[in-house]
């Protein structure tokens, strides 16, 4: 039951950015997406699949991808 609510909130956080996909996606967008995935399954394989720690994995993987490849340019 937790893997069906857990894929729910991130489908629905994907939601509005995959709405605003209007071109290719630029290497921060990338890295951030990228950054976010890796960090949610940490996060939840972390915390035994706690909600909070997929999300807080997925936020500070989000962050981390992001500065990432904004260092990269």
């Amino acid at each position: 039951m937790k893997v069906q609510s857990t894929a729910r909130i991130a489908l629905m956080a994907l939601v509005p950015w995959l709405a605003a996909c209007t071109s290719n996606p630029s290497k921060q967008d990338i890295g951030m997406v990228s950054g976010a995935v890796i960090g949610g399954i940490v996060g939840s394989a972390a915390t035994g699949g706690s909600t909070v720690g997929t999300v807080g994995g997925a936020a500070a993987g989000s962050y981390v991808g992001n500065r990432i490849a904004k260092e990269m340019k």
